[in-house]
């Protein structure tokens, strides 16, 4: 077994991501020595492993379980309204830990409900998907759904640690590692131009969780991601680069009330978000193409039917990156070269959608 990497996130208190496989062994070890209870938030299909880490942990802490609905289910206040029952019914103090096992939105979720209670309290995060480890568990962005938007109630909250284990990964449908992928294309866009190599050479050993080239990818993401927290863990200026194509894509999640994967409605955003940079003048056509071709090989979705433009365009307005009703973009000048624009005639925008609508 190869040695596990170690990647440390520079934002507010640093932290250390660990990768490899296998790592999940080292949960005990991350864990504050205060801790005298562990709140595990998990989903249903995660709920063996969540009696495993009950039994490793046993003797040393207390562990309490809250199953939690599964996808962005997951994500409502209610849910963390039920995790605070959980709390404090059990007097869950403030150097107590939440435990966020799961996809990026259980670990949305269990970020929330740890940034909330008592004001705060530690978190590890162990996340079970792809998204979840290349990017929702990372950062220490954490957030809820209301039925206006997604991630409109949250808060920045950093972990103490993640524990990105790959064996994690097994059993995981290959189509859930794909969506997964989205994020890994958007880090190759905006900063990375190995990772988009990586997929281009063989993007079946790429997405062969066994793989050396796999693991690569989640840790140069990763990398990523973590460069450009360091810089601004409170979405003040470059980390807005990471919502590239996520404008869009979060008003697909709502118009089909969250019941697509975030990786395929990102994809479609990607996409046009490529065709808005190509339209204003900065990115060249055959960089659209690439967008689209990577994007296909990876079997995710780049496209989305024209008619729903309108229901789009009213749900983007509401994104959390909009200033005063003024929509903002996420566009490339070339690939990993991207800016934030916002000033664009609606007209351009729709011109835009037209390429991406079907």
């Amino acid at each position: 077994m190869t040695e596990p990497t170690t990647i440390t996130v520079e934002a507010g208190s640093p932290y250390d991501v660990i990768v490899g496989r296998g790592v999940l062994a080292q949960l005990e070890s991350v864990l504050p020595p205060t801790v005298a209870k562990v709140l595990v938030v998990h989903a249903p299909p995660l709920a063996d492993h969540a009696q495993a880490l009950r039994e490793r942990l046993a003797g040393r802490v207390e562990v309490l379980l809250a199953e939690v609905p599964d996808a962005e289910g997951a994500k409502r206040v209610e849910v963390a309204a039920f995790c605070w029952q959980i709390m404090g019914q059990t007097d869950f103090t403030r150097t107590d830990a939440v435990v966020g096992l799961g996809g990026g939105a259980t670990t949305d979720l269990a970020g929330f409900v740890a940034a909330t209670w008592l004001r705060g309290v530690p978190l590890v995060q162990v996340p079970t998907t792809v998204l979840g480890m290349v990017d929702a568990a990372i950062g220490g962005k954490t957030g809820i759904n209301t039925a206006e938007g997604k991630n409109l109630v949250g808060a920045f909250w950093a972990p103490a640690a993640v524990l990105v284990d790959l064996d994690l990964l097994e059993g995981l449908p290959q189509n859930e590692i794909l969506a997964g992928f989205a994020e890994v294309v958007k880090c190759g866009f905006i900063a990375d131009t190995a990772i988009l190599d990586l997929l281009e050479a063989d993007v079946t050993r790429a997405t062969d969780r066994t793989s050396d080239e796999f693991r690569e990818l989640v840790e140069r993401s990763i990398r990523v991601k973590a460069e450009i927290v360091a810089e601004d863990f409170t979405d003040v200026g470059r980390r807005e680069h990471l919502n590239y194509g996520h404008t869009l894509g979060h008003a697909i999640e709502h118009a089909e009330r969250y019941r697509w994967r975030h990786g395929a409605a990102v994809a479609i955003g990607m996409v046009f978000a490529a065709e808005l940079s190509h339209l204003v003048g900065s990115l060249p056509a055959e960089q659209v193409d690439r967008t689209r071709r990577i994007l296909a090989s990876l079997t995710l979705p780049t496209g989305y039917p024209l008619g729903r433009w309108k229901t789009l365009l009213a749900t983007m307005q509401r994104d959390k990156k909009a200033r005063a009703g003024m929509l903002r973009f996420v566009l490339l000048d070339d690939v990993a070269h991207p800016r934030v624009r916002g000033g664009i005639d609606e007209s351009m925008l729709f011109a835009a959608y037209q390429e991406v609508g079907e």
